[in-house]
């Protein structure tokens, strides 16, 4: 029995979060601080108080990296059988040590086929990263994680330029 394949990259999307009331507070507060300094401080000595008081970007310096040599996602035999296709992903939540915190794991977009849905969670529930960094610090994390189920008898499905990219299509 085949597994899935690999996703093309091992680096995955990260996504930022920050509730919007803690983007407006901030934003008031910033704004405030900035508008003093303006009115009694000259240009050069302005723009060095307000790089200064720039909050640390909550986007990493480095991505997470899966650390597994072999993906963990099982293609359900039913499905294989019938050269059943389809394409999962998952939104992943990462800790600080690069493992899965598996009750934020969600299909994020699902394949079609609830089979394949519960494979790729059921594998994501052993997969192990580096950890995303800031400033070379660990740091938790969301991606957004592709899982592409292929069987390699199967035509590509339409648009599926992922095998050929990779030299993998027949």
């Amino acid at each position: 029995m085949t597994g899935a394949r690999a996703p093309v990259t091992r680096q995955a999307a990260y996504i930022a979060h920050m509730p919007s009331r803690t983007h407006k507070t901030v934003g008031v507060a910033l704004a405030a601080v900035l508008a003093l300094t303006a009115a009694c401080v000259d240009s050069p000595t302005r723009q060095r108080v307000t790089h200064a008081l720039q909050l640390p970007s909550r986007q990493p310096d480095e991505l997470p990296k899966v650390l597994n040599s072999e993906l963990p996602f099982r293609y359900p035999a039913a499905l294989y059988a019938r050269r059943i296709q389809g394409n999962v992903t998952l939104r992943i939540r990462i800790d600080r040590e690069g493992l899965v915190l598996t009750d934020s794991t969600r299909v994020e977009e699902a394949s079609g086929y609830p089979a394949l849905d519960s494979a790729a969670l059921r594998g994501s529930r052993e997969l192990h990263f580096v950890p995303a960094k800031r400033r070379g610090e660990p740091l938790p994390a969301t991606v957004l994680f592709p899982v592409y189920f292929r069987h390699p008898d199967a035509r590509p499905l339409p648009g599926d330029t992922i095998l050929s990219k990779h030299g993998l299509a027949k």
